[in-house]
């Protein structure tokens, strides 16, 4: 084994990692145009579809996202009227994020996203499943 090995892009998990999620946004991209979202924006309304109401605090640890990331795009739903924010009632040093009618008559026009990704990804049901283990153990193991 050469001395450099460990920096050729060949060697590097990372970088497939990198190279396939950021392929799949791509892929997503036609589907999320259809409803006005960005991908980011679709994984936040997946959670609140979900959660209906949720903080600021939790939304972010759900999303691997920070503060400074989800700020502006919660004011971008909340300027589409996909969700409204307001300071808790029981701490006021807390945001929650609440779903409204809007947001949730959405979630029937997003159904057709997960059909048409999964004509664009092309894996069985086990590998799937599989690489879905191996992915959230890696996040979890990065916790």
């Amino acid at each position: 084994m050469e001395k450099y090995d460990a920096l050729k892009l060949d060697n590097q998990l990372c970088f497939p990692l990198y190279a396939a999620a950021k392929e799949i946004v791509r892929k997503y991209k036609p589907f999320l145009d259809e409803l006005d979202l960005t991908y980011t924006q679709y994984i936040t309304m997946m959670v609140m579809w979900e959660e209906r109401c949720i903080t600021v605090t939790k939304l972010g640890e759900k999303l691997y996202l920070d503060s400074g990331t989800l700020t502006p795009l919660l004011k971008k739903l909340e300027q589409k009227n996909y969700i409204s924010r307001q300071r808790s009632k029981e701490d006021e040093r807390t945001l929650d994020v609440t779903l409204t009618s809007e947001g949730l008559a959405l979630r029937d026009k997003a159904l057709a996203v997960p059909q048409g990704m999964g004509k664009c990804i092309k894996l069985t049901a086990e590998e799937a499943a599989c690489l879905y283990k191996i992915l959230h153990k890696i996040l979890n193991d990065m916790e």
